[in-house]
């Protein structure tokens, strides 16, 4: 059996995300729960999916609001959620939305938008939408994070190489299942920044029958001044700029830009 789809119209998105060690292993909570105890406020996060970013924070006794528009992911994130105390269940909330045009009639300190959720907006209106309803959620010295990968200009030329690359050798789930995984890029659009991403997961039951998803979905990549540019546009200023989580400096070899960005005091 072949599924295929994306996060938002795909159950098996939300069912196979939290069995992926680069997800789960990703190194990138220590920096985002520390950054949610210095806000002055609520935080938000947007493409929260699963909760792999949101439950540790609201388990520091944050207050976090989780916005995403997939209602799988969302409901894998409640899923998980219930089985928290109701101490840490209280310190958060997951609102179905879309980052360009999301209402949620509160203020927060903080927004964060980790593991490439904005690089799903292609377009600049898109971005700059985006951009524009997180600065009017921001309270006055709140903050905006924005991580997206460093683009790494020699594999951009080679693509697009339309086969599959195995990204996750095969694994052993805890129900008994094997787990593998492969990606390839079938398309890009150079003019227009963005790549056709395929992620194909091979789940394989301890029967011995192996179903085949195929998660697929546009990527844009930016660099690193046009992200300012759009961040300035949008009335932020930026405070800091790394190429990790451990706060490195940005360098040619980094694997992240992460932007710290502040909206002006009143």
């Amino acid at each position: 059996m072949i599924q295929r789809g994306d996060y938002s119209d795909a159950p098996f998105t939300a069912m196979l995300y939290d069995l992926v060690p680069a997800y789960i292993n990703r190194g990138d909570l220590d920096f985002y729960t520390g950054y949610a105890r210095e806000s002055s406020g609520p935080v938000l996060e947007l493409g929260c999916g699963t909760g792999r970013v949101l439950i540790p924070i609201a388990c520091e006794g944050i207050q976090i609001t989780g916005l995403d528009l997939s209602e799988f992911m969302l409901t894998k994130c409640r899923e998980k959620l219930e089985k928290e105390p109701p101490e840490i269940r209280q310190n958060a909330e997951t609102v179905m939305g879309d980052m360009r045009t999301f209402d949620l009639n509160k203020s927060f300190g903080l927004t964060i938008s980790p593991f490439r959720a904005f690089q799903h907006l292609i377009t600049p209106d898109d971005q700059i939408s985006c951009i524009t309803c997180i600065y009017n959620h921001l309270q006055p010295g709140g903050k905006f994070i924005l991580d997206i990968f460093n683009p790494d200009l020699k594999r951009i030329a080679s693509l697009p190489s339309g086969k599959e690359i195995e990204d996750l050798p095969e694994v052993t789930i805890a129900d008994g299942r094997k787990l593998r995984r492969a990606a390839r890029v079938p398309k890009i659009n150079r003019p227009e920044q963005y790549m056709d991403v395929e992620l194909i997961y091979y789940v394989t039951s301890v029967n011995g029958q192996t179903e085949r998803y195929v998660h697929a979905f546009n990527m844009r990549y930016l660099f690193r001044y046009e992200v300012e540019h759009l961040l300035a546009r949008c009335g932020f200023r930026i405070v800091e700029l790394f190429g990790n989580y451990d706060k490195s400096s940005l360098a040619d070899n980094s694997p992240e830009m992460i932007f710290i960005a502040e909206k002006p005091g009143y």
